[in-house]
C-alpha cells in the first residue's frame, strides 16, 4: 500500500488545481495537461457532475505517479468518506467543518478547511487540519495572508479564489505555502474545443509565478 502524501508533497509544486464542473470524460486529459505544465496536485470539487466517480478515475489513472488527487468543496462527513473511498489523497473545504477534519485524521489524509480569521485558523489547527485555505482570497488579497502569518507563523496557508499568474507571486511572498487556482488555470472553452495545450501553458505560467515568489523569499 502506498503511503498517503505528506503536506510537503502536496504543496511541492506550489499549485492546487481546482477542477469544477468539468465533464467526466475530460478529467484525465485535463489532468495530464496540468501534469505536463508542472501542476501535480489536483482537486475535483464534490459539486461537479459525477465527482466521486471522477476522483476514482483520476486516482486510478495517476496511481504510482507524482500526481496527487483530492476532493474539494467537502462540507460534510458523508461526502468526505465517499471521497476517501474513491481514492482522495487530500480533502479541501470552503469553510471550517470539524467533522470533515476528524474523518480525514482518522484515515491519515490531509485536510484543508476554509478560513478567513485568526480564530478560525486556530480552531482548524486545533481540530487537526493539515493546512488552511484562505477563501475567497480575492476578498482580502495577499496582505491578509501576511497578517495571518504574523502571529501564526506555523500556519500553512493555501489561498484560493481569484488567484492566478498575476498575483500568485504576491501570495507566496506573503507567506502562502501554495495557491489554489481554478478559473485562471482550467480554461473550460479550451477543454471543450479539445485544446489541452492551453491548460498546459496556463499551468506553466502559474508554476513559474509561484517559483518567482519562492525565490524572492
Amino acid at each position: 500500500m502506498v503511503a498517503d502524501p505528506t503536506l510537503a508533497e502536496l504543496t511541492e509544486c506550489g499549485v492546487v488545481a481546482v477542477m469544477r464542473g468539468l465533464e467526466p470524460e475530460t478529467l484525465i486529459e485535463t489532468g495530464e495537461a496540468l501534469r505536463e505544465g508542472g501542476v501535480t496536485t489536483i482537486e475535483v470539487t464534490a459539486d461537479s457532475p459525477g465527482a466521486i466517480d471522477g476522483i476514482d478515475a483520476l486516482a486510478d489513472h495517476f496511481e504510482g505517479t507524482e500526481v496527487h488527487v483530492g476532493a474539494g468543496t467537502v462540507i460534510d462527513e458523508e461526502t468526505a468518506n465517499a471521497a476517501l473511498r474513491a481514492g482522495s489523497e487530500f480533502v479541501v473545504s470552503p469553510s471550517l467543518h470539524e467533522a470533515v477534519i476528524e474523518t480525514c485524521n482518522r484515515y491519515g489524509v490531509a485536510s484543508f478547511p476554509g478560513i478567513m480569521t485568526p480564530t478560525e485558523a486556530v480552531s482548524a489547527i486545533e481540530a487537526g487540519a493539515s493546512a488552511v485555505k484562505v477563501f475567497p482570497a480575492k476578498s482580502v488579497g495577499p496582505a491578509h495572508v501576511g497578517a495571518l502569518k504574523g502571529p501564526l507563523g506555523q500556519l500553512d496557508i493555501v489561498p484560493t479564489g481569484g488567484v492566478g499568474p498575476s498575483n500568485a507571486q504576491e501570495y507566496i511572498e506573503a507567506g502562502a505555502s501554495a495557491v489554489g487556482a481554478g478559473g485562471s488555470l482550467i480554461d473550460e472553452d479550451a477543454i471543450a474545443a479539445g485544446d489541452f495545450e492551453v491548460i498546459t501553458e496556463n499551468a506553466e505560467e502559474l508554476v513559474a509565478a509561484v517559483e518567482e515568489g519562492r525565490d524572492s523569499e
